[in-house]
């Protein structure tokens, strides 16, 4: 069993840049895939990155790549998101999760944080 813990949301400007942060207890934390989601208001949990448990092989959606970059800290139990040149469209509650392969599917994953809301002002 692993429970996540996001931080690191906020208000920022277009262009700006945020990290989010997910803290995993747990001792099998590296043996998970970690990806993170995000769901803007009425519209569905979208995959934005997935990094497997070795860290060198990551996704990333169309809409992030080149802006987004996810690594993980398996020593420190926590996977990142880095987001730089953030756009208004990038709003939304960011949720880490942890499943047993790397997808975009959200239901692939079986464990889930209770979200960050990242805002982007135009």
């Amino acid at each position: 069993q692993v429970q996540l813990v996001e931080s690191g949301g906020g208000l920022v400007q277009a262009g700006g840049s945020l990290r989010l942060s997910c803290v995993a207890s747990g001792r099998t934390f590296s043996s998970y895939v970690m990806g993170w989601f995000r769901q803007a208001p009425g519209k569905e949990r979208d995959f934005a990155a997935g990094i497997i448990w070795t860290g060198e092989s990551t996704w990333y959606a169309d809409s992030v790549k080149g802006r987004f970059t996810i690594t993980r800290d398996n020593a420190k139990n926590t996977v990142y998101l880095q987001m730089n040149s953030l756009k208004p469209e990038d709003t939304a509650v960011y949720y880490c999760a942890a499943g047993p392969v790397l997808s975009d599917v959200p239901g692939r994953y079986g464990h889930w944080g209770q979200g960050t809301q990242v805002t982007v002002s135009s």
